[in-house]
Formats: structure tokens, C-alpha cells, sequence
């Protein structure tokens, strides 16, 4: 190999392509993984990991001017002072709004795996097949039998937190030990379980070592000790991100270049072989372009880059973008809708309270529209529920010794529930992204313009969640129950998908069973952008078994001279 040619290379070093680099390397593959942004190592590079709440300017929040430079960034739950250097601002990558949408991104190695809310859930068949039930997208051309055994090989690798619950729905996984529920969330988990038989309260699955084996432990990491700084990075690898794992994984197997700094600008397409021969680059720091070449390439560059290079990646072959014969590049792009809460106050249990913290909380898996058709919107929800009691604000009064005392009568407030919903959207032709015909970034790519929106369906959607879980909160005899629609930007769930969706037929799809082009063979696209459909469930799990299981079929293709 010379230093510019590999046997396979992977753009984006984050959950999903850490994953492909990781299966690609311990299969013999030497690969090249590229990054746009900065390099972060595992506990070097996670700055705040240890500091304490008083050693922020802002105790935590980001100030006033920072939030104004940043309208959109600023609107996500998870930007905060102690970890703002790990998203990307505003300004530095700007893109086209044509409806709005608020792209959260994280530019540096390990990409968003460094910041996510960790919740892993598989898909089940109800999932897949639900675009052929229903007909509001194409079929999937996989079932859960496919990848059931990716779920496990991630798993086990990753760590996952959870219970064995039996739901068909939700299919159980490899686990280790779950947390356990509050009085109060137990107390609503009975109170479902007794009145809906198709309704489950569960403890929430995440990607952390509750009880670590010595799988992880050969990956240098250690149990989770519930600080709840996850977003921060974890110095001891308590949570599942790239750089504690999967990345230097890869590099102990001598197999992984990895090299930062590194905007794709597209993959090289050979008109007289009929495939991609490489990959095109940008240096981002000197501008310098540079051309890598390899017999596989894989697209794990988040959801909507992914579309961007596949669509600026032209050629007299495919003057409208990367195996785009039929238009459909950059359409059907879906999300989830999170913009739904509904909260209460529980007058019970006044004799106990939480003391530390959780990694997460309780779930609720679908219940809509599973088993058939039974309300005026297609698919339904998932939903997260909490319940929790918190230290009251003390009365301000008087001066001098009277307002120290009055500040130091703390007393325990009600207990309070809280649920928000997981909606799934319908992928559309409407909702879309292309490329701006006139605004170049600043290493000369064009800009994203994006045009995705709620439809009715969505709207229906969050109706019928406020009754389901007004009525359930009711029956939990939870009272002051108030329901709120933010009508927050799609982009903030942080879950977009599709664009490059995965199909039978290569006139509704672009991508095959095994995640590659339908006319572009040894491209791989399994971030995503290759998702058909979205469920209700949090992707990124499903994302990394993908990611898995193409890798290892673009291996044996490789190694048998398919490829």
C-alpha cells in the first residue's frame, strides 16, 4: 500500500464509522478513516471532564452573546458551557434554511458519539416491515432476522444497560445489569401494566457500563459511576463513545490511517471501470486538495453530509450526483418528532425521595398502530417518562441573620412526572435537501439547502399522544396535568435520516440490502442516510449493527475478488 492507496476508506469518524473502521481493520483491511474536524483522543481531549460546577464562568449556561451568535446550536438541550467546544457554532459550517431546521453537528473524531443521549433500542419486525404494511415508504429490503445478530455482536462490544422485558416490540438484547425505577416510576409502570395489555413501562436501554466484562475492560474502559457529565466525555469510558472504543480498537490492529482534518470533498468516480476509485480531499487547514484511493468507501459522514457528498460527487456518468439515475438523492428525508411534553405532580409517596443520579429513565415503547390500523395517522410513538422530587426554592425573606435562616429552611417539594414524545415521521418527497446552486462553503463545496417540515400526520400524531398520556397519567392518579407542544425545528431531535434510503428496486431507492449503491457497487453508505423509514426508536444503535454488518459483506466480497 502506498500512503495514499487502502483497501477500503471510511468518511466520518463517528458512531457509525468508527463502527465500519473498526469491522474493516479487525478483518485485515488497511483503512484510511477521514475526519473534517479535529482529532480528540480518549481522557487527553475532554477538557471539562472533571471540573466542578463554580469553575464555569457561567455556572454551566452559555451566555447571552454566545447564544445570540448561534441561534440554531443554541436550541439544542445538550449545548452547554462545559462542552460547547464539541459542537459546531453557527458560523463555522453555515448551510441554507429554505424551511427551518436546526442542524446540530459535531466536527472532531468521535463526532456526536462524544455528546449523545446513549439510549439503545433495537428495531423489531413490526419496524421493518412497516412501510410495506402501511405504504408510506418503500419496503425494506431487511427484516430483524437480518441483523439480529449485528444487535448482538454491538452490543456485547459496546455495553448496553437493560432488562430482559419480553416485549415484541422491542426485542431484548445482550445486557448487562439495569438501574432501577424510582417508587413513583414503578408505581406508574404497575398502574399501565394493570389497566393496558398492549402498553409496557420499561427501564430505559443506554450504552453504559453498569457491569463491566472483560471485553471492555480489554478496551481500557471501566464502570459508569452515574456522574451524569457524559457530554463531556468520560474519562473512564463509562459510556460507549468512538474515542474510548471502537477507534483505538481499530488502531491496535495496525490496520487504521486515520487522518484528521480531512473535508471530503467527493468520491472519484471511473467511467470506464464502473465504480468509485477514491476519494477526494480537501485539507482544512491548508486547503490542499489530495485524492486517496481504495477498492471500498464508505459514507458515514452524518445523515445529511453523507447526501452533500453523494450529490456534489458529479461525473459525466452521473452529472446529478453519485448513482442518482432516478432523482431520488437527498428526497425522503424523515426525522423524529420530539416536540410533544406532557407533565403532572404525584401527591404520593410524600415519605421518600431520589438521592444521585441515573444515567436515564424509564421508556415506553410504541403502542399505536401496531398490530393494525387504528387511528387517522400512519405509524405512532415511543415515549421517555421521569418522575422525580427536588428541593423546593427557599422564601427570600427578611435581612441580615432572618434571610440567612429563611434561605436555609430547604424542604422537599412534590414529587413530579414528566413524559416527552418520540413521533415518527413519514418520509416524503417534499422533504428534501440539495445543494445551493450559488453559496460555497469555505473549501469551496456548495452549501446545503434543507426543506424539511412537520405534515398532518405529524400534527395528529401529537393529538392523540396528549389524550393517551394525559388518560394514562390520570389513571396513575397524577394530577395538575398540563400538556405542551413546543413546535420546536425539526434537527433538534438530532435524529435525521434518509436521503439515501435503502430499497429492492433501484428506481425507488438507492441503496441495496447490503447497504451498497445500486449503481455504484462499492460504495457503502450506513449512517443515517441509508435509513428507509425512522420508527420510534433511537437510531444510533441500529445505525452501528448496520454499519457492522455491511463492513464484514464488503470484506468476503473484497477478499473473494468481487470487488
Amino acid at each position: 500500500m502506498s500512503d495514499r492507496s487502502f483497501d477500503a476508506i471510511v468518511i466520518g469518524a463517528g458512531m457509525s464509522g468508527s463502527w465500519s473502521a473498526k469491522e474493516l481493520c479487525d478483518k485485515g483491511q488497511k483503512t484510511l478513516l477521514l475526519e473534517r474536524g479535529r482529532d480528540v483522543k480518549h481522557v487527553a481531549d475532554y477538557p471539562t471532564a472533571n471540573m466542578n460546577p463554580w469553575e464555569f464562568e457561567h455556572r454551566g449556561e452559555m451566555s447571552l452573546e454566545v447564544q445570540k451568535e448561534n441561534p440554531s446550536i443554541a436550541r439544542c438541550y445538550a449545548f452547554r458551557e462545559d462542552n460547547q467546544h464539541f459542537f459546531v457554532k453557527d458560523k463555522d459550517h453555515p448551510y441554507v434554511q429554505e424551511k427551518p431546521f436546526d442542524w446540530i453537528r459535531g466536527y472532531q473524531v468521535g463526532g456526536r458519539s462524544i455528546m449523545w443521549a446513549r439510549q439503545t433500542q433495537r428495531w423489531s419486525n413490526f419496524d421493518f416491515e412497516g412501510p410495506k404494511r402501511d405504504g408510506f415508504a418503500v419496503d425494506w429490503p431487511i427484516r430483524y432476522d437480518d441483523i439480529a445478530e449485528w444487535y448482538d455482536h454491538v452490543e456485547k462490544f459496546v455495553g448496553i444497560a437493560g432488562n430482559k422485558d419480553g416485549i415484541d416490540t422491542l426485542p431484548d438484547g445482550e445486557f448487562l445489569p439495569s438501574w432501577d425505577m424510582s417508587c413513583v416510576e414503578k408505581h406508574f409502570q404497575e398502574v399501565v401494566k394493570s389497566k393496558y395489555e398492549d402498553r409496557h413501562v420499561i427501564f430505559g436501554r443506554c450504552a453504559h457500563l453498569s457491569e463491566p466484562q472483560p471485553i471492555h475492560y480489554q478496551q481500557g474502559r471501566s464502570m459508569c459511576l452515574n456522574r451524569t457529565e457524559c457530554e463531556r466525555g468520560c474519562p473512564f469510558g463509562g459510556y460507549f463513545n468512538a474515542n474510548s472504543s471502537t477507534i483505538p480498537w481499530a488502531q491496535k490492529t495496525g490496520n487504521l490511517t486515520l487522518r484528521p482534518h480531512s473535508v471530503v470533498h467527493s468520491i472519484i468516480y471511473d467511467e470506464k471501470k464502473g465504480n468509485a476509485t477514491g476519494v477526494r480531499v480537501i485539507d482544512a487547514n491548508t486547503k490542499e486538495v489530495i485524492e486517496y484511493t481504495a477498492k471500498a468507501i464508505f459514507l458515514n459522514a452524518g445523515s445529511l453530509n453523507t447526501n452533500l457528498i453523494l450529490l456534489n460527487s458529479k461525473s459525466e456518468r452521473f452529472p446529478n450526483g453519485l448513482g442518482n439515475d432516478n432523482g431520488l438523492l437527498g428526497k425522503y428525508v424523515a426525522f423524529h418528532n420530539y416536540r410533544a411534553t406532557v407533565s403532572g405532580v404525584h401527591e404520593g409517596h410524600s415519605d421518600k425521595t431520589t438521592e444521585g443520579r441515573l444515567p436515564t429513565s424509564p421508556y415506553i415503547p410504541r403502542f399505536r398502530n401496531v398490530y393494525k390500523q387504528e387511528t387517522d395517522f400512519l405509524r405512532g410513538y415511543a415515549a421517555g417518562f421521569s418522575a422525580r422530587r427536588r428541593i423546593e426554592t427557599p422564601e427570600a425573606e427578611g435581612l441580615g441573620g432572618q434571610l440567612k435562616d429563611s434561605l436555609l429552611k430547604k424542604k422537599l417539594g412534590p414529587w413530579r412526572v414528566g413524559s416527552h414524545m418520540m413521533g415518527e415521521t413519514i418520509p416524503k418527497e417534499s422533504n428534501y435537501v440539495n445543494l445551493d446552486e450559488n453559496k460555497v462553503d469555505e473549501w469551496g463545496i456548495p452549501l446545503l439547502n434543507i426543506s424539511v417540515d412537520y405534515d398532518e400526520n405529524d400534527d395528529k400524531m401529537v393529538q392523540d399522544y396528549f389524550e393517551q398520556m394525559t388518560e394514562m397519567f390520570e389513571q396513575a392518579g397524577f394530577k395538575d396535568i398540563k400538556t405542551r407542544d413546543i413546535r420546536k425545528a425539526p434537527g433538534l431531535d438530532i435524529h435525521e435520516m434518509g436521503g439515501v434510503r435503502m430499497g429492492h428496486d433501484p428506481k425507488t431507492s438507492l441503496l441495496n440490502k447490503w447497504n451498497q449503491m445500486h449503481l455504484c457497487e462499492n460504495v457503502f453508505v450506513t449512517d443515517g442516510a441509508c435509513m428507509t423509514s425512522t420508527s420510534t426508536q433511537n437510531p444510533s444503535l441500529t445505525y452501528m449493527a448496520i454499519a457492522a454488518r455491511a463492513a464484514n459483506f464488503a470484506v468476503d466480497e473484497i477478499k473473494s475478488g468481487r470487488m
